[in-house]
């Protein structure tokens, strides 16, 4: 059995050790691995010639972003996905309950037990966690220009990034359509999941499925910086109310997203790109087979 192995070297937890290191781990499992650390840049051009090499499954390790690459590719080429989940957050590692540890994720693909679960898609690029439109990717730019520039972790630059973007409050003039009809809103954060998510400030929470065939959409309903400061506080202490602060849709099978202007940022997995408009989502249900554990009936 062979497995192709994508690490990103981007990731904090990817040493130039561990490339041999999951070499020996995976030959315990009874398995060969062709190990490829790549630079983040790379990612794309790696995990399509690793699946080009028919390997019986794809392995992608890192964040967020580097497991919604490897899922795009996994998709193309129909091979199952594993995760190692060597990011500083790894939600959907998380959400799909693969261990944190190196160990226990290796261990959960050499079971070899894969699962239909949805993946989502914005313009013809998938991603497994969320898309966001306004103050979300204003603060991973930030974050990830703090990171570049000073040199600080992950977790530091997104608290100053997102008590930064409090300053510089502003509402987008969107156009929401789905299933024909069409809904103007003037917010300051959209949020696409995949699947519908537990809602909270500035983040979305957890998911309790991946495999519900729905997009979740979340506006946040807030009219000026003191309301939006106001919601932050009562999001510390868990008193967000979901139907009072934000306008929610689930089980949305697509959207489309207008603007007056012809590009947006927009975040995809935690990486800002510019999007032209309108931003076409939909949902792919069970597109995806994941080696995980099995998730609930």
């Amino acid at each position: 059995m062979r497995l192709a192995v994508v690490l990103n070297q981007g990731g904090g937890k990817c040493d130039p050790a561990l490339p041999q290191r999951l070499v020996a781990l995976f030959r315990t499992l009874g398995f060969e691995a062709d190990v490829r650390s790549v630079e983040p840049g790379g990612l794309a051009a790696a995990f399509a010639a690793a699946a080009a090499t028919a390997p019986n499954a794809l392995v992608a390790g890192g964040g967020d972003g580097t497991v919604s690459c490897g899922a795009g590719a996994a998709i193309d080429a129909d091979l199952p996905l594993g995760v190692l989940p060597l990011g500083t957050f790894n939600h959907f590692a998380r959400d799909a309950g693969i261990p944190p540890d190196l160990e226990g994720a290796a261990a959960v693909i050499a079971e070899g037990q894969s699962r239909a679960v949805d993946v989502a898609e914005l313009n013809g690029r998938i991603f497994i966690n969320n898309s966001a439109v306004g103050l979300y990717p204003m603060i991973v730019q930030d974050r990830e220009a703090q990171q570049h520039r000073l040199g600080r972790s992950k977790r530091l630059a997104m608290i100053v990034a997102s008590l930064r973007a409090l300053r510089h409050f502003r509402r987008h003039r969107l156009d929401v359509r789905i299933a024909g009809r069409e809904a103007p809103i003037d917010t300051p954060l959209l949020f696409v999941g995949n699947n519908r998510y537990e809602t909270a400030l500035l983040s979305m929470g957890r998911r309790a499925r991946l495999d519900e065939g729905g997009l979740s959409i979340r506006a946040l309903l807030v009219k000026s910086r003191l309301h939006l400061i106001g919601l932050a506080l009562r999001g510390l202490f868990g008193r967000l109310d979901q139907q009072r602060d934000f306008a929610n849709l689930d089980n949305v099978r697509e959207a489309i997203i207008a603007s007056p202007h012809a590009a947006l940022r927009v975040s995809v997995d935690g990486e800002t790109c510019l999007f032209e408009t309108p931003l076409r989502y939909r949902i792919r249900p069970g597109a995806l087979r994941l080696l995980a554990p099995a998730g609930p009936d």
